[in-house]
C-alpha cells in the first residue's frame, strides 16, 4: 500500500543525525554547494531525524545537483548506523551513480557497491551477500534491487532516481525491503503543483531551484512531429559547431520506418549527416562496448549519441 498524507506515515526509528555531519560532507567536496543544496540537505536531515518515515521528492532541473543531495542523505544515514539504497532506471545511470558514490562517499569511510541485472551469476551472488551482511553500506542498482532474494541488513533510506520511470509499486517494493525506511525520490521533470499532488500526493516537495555557478539555465521545448526533421538538422548544426547532444529513444529497434526506435534514428542520422560523428548506445550491448562508447562521448569523439 502507498502511504497517505504525512499524518498516516509509518512510524520509523529516528536516525540520530548531527548537523555537523552535513558540514563535514560539504567541506570535503572540491567545490562549494549552492544554498539550495544546503537547504534541501537540511530538510532531508530533519525528516530522517523524525519518528515518521520521510517521504520527500527532490525536484530540479538537470545539472542542479540533486545527486549530491542524494549522496549527502546516504552519508547521513550510514553515519547514523543505517544502510542506504539508490535505485536508478538504467544500468548506465546506476554505474554513473556508483562512480559518484565511490568518489564522494568512499573517502568518508562509506563502503559502496553495485547490483544490476546484467551482472554474472557469481557477481550477483557476491553482491547479494555483501548487501545482506551489511558489508555494503551504500547500495546502488537498477530495479534488480527489488528482485527476490535481495535482503538488506538494515535498510533505513531508499532513494529512487527519475520517478516517472518507476511506478509507485516499484518504489514501495524497495521500501518493503526495510522496516519503514525513509524515502526520497529524485525527479528532473517539472510537474505542475496540482498534477504532482495527484501523482505524488504522498510526498513532500523540495525544490532545488538554484544552479551551481557557471551552469546555463535549462530550456525545455516541445517539438511537434512535423518539425522533427528540423530538430535533427538543428542538432547536426550544433555538432558541427563543436556541441554535443543526446537523443533518448523509448525503444531499441522497431519497424522499418520507426521514428522512435534508437537503431532506426541512428541509421537515418548517419545517412543524413555523414559529416557528424554519431554513436549508438543501448542496454543490449556488451559492457565493454558500452564503456568504450561512453568514453568516446565523454571525450567529444562522438558528438550525437
Amino acid at each position: 500500500g502507498v502511504a497517505g498524507a504525512a499524518g498516516e506515515r509509518r512510524r520509523a526509528q529516528p536516525l540520530e543525525i548531527q548537523d555537523a555531519w552535513i558540514e563535514e560532507f560539504f567541506d570535503k567536496l572540491p567545490f562549494a554547494p549552492t544554498n539550495a543544496q544546503r537547504r534541501v540537505a537540511g530538510e532531508v536531515a530533519a525528516d530522517m531525524r523524525g519518528d515518521r518515515a520521510m517521504a520527500r521528492m527532490v525536484q530540479g532541473d538537470v545539472g542542479c545537483g540533486k545527486t549530491l543531495i542524494a549522496l549527502c542523505a546516504m552519508y547521513l544515514c550510514v553515519r547514523a548506523g543505517g544502510q542506504a539504497a539508490l535505485m536508478a532506471p538504467t544500468e548506465i545511470l546506476a554505474s554513473q551513480h556508483l562512480q559518484s558514490a565511490v568518489q564522494t562517499l568512499a573517502p568518508l569511510g562509506v563502503t559502496c557497491g553495485l547490483l544490476t541485472g546484467h551482472m554474472t551469476a557469481a557477481e550477483k551472488r557476491r553482491a547479494k551477500e555483501a548487501i545482506a551482511a551489511g558489508a555494503w553500506q551504500a547500495v546502488i542498482g537498477t530495479h534488480a534491487l527489488i528482485s527476490e532474494g535481495v535482503e538488506f541488513a538494515n535498510l533505513r533510506l531508499t532513494i529512487t532516481d527519475e520517478q516517472h520511470r518507476f511506478g509507485v509499486r516499484q518504489r514501495t517494493t524497495l521500501e518493503g525491503k526495510g522496516d519503514a525506511p525513509h524515502v526520497m525520490v529524485m525527479s528532473a521533470t517539472p510537474i505542475p503543483r496540482t498534477l504532482s499532488l495527484v501523482l505524488y500526493g504522498d510526498l513532500d516537495l523540495s525544490a532545488v531551484d538554484e544552479m551551481p555557478p557557471g551552469r546555463k539555465p535549462v530550456e525545455t521545448r516541445i517539438v511537434l512531429a512535423n518539425k522533427r526533421d528540423d530538430m535533427y538538422a538543428f542538432l547536426a548544426d550544433r555538432a558541427r559547431q563543436g556541441g554535443q547532444a543526446y537523443v533518448v529513444c523509448p525503444r531499441i529497434e522497431g519497424e522499418e520506418e520507426d521514428d522512435q526506435a534508437a537503431e532506426q534514428i541512428y541509421t537515418m542520422m548517419k545517412k543524413r549527416f555523414a559529416d557528424v560523428s554519431i554513436g549508438l548506445l543501448h542496454g543490449k550491448m556488451k559492457q565493454a562496448e558500452k564503456q568504450e562508447i561512453m568514453e568516446q562521448f565523454a571525450q567529444n569523439h562522438i558528438q550525437i549519441l
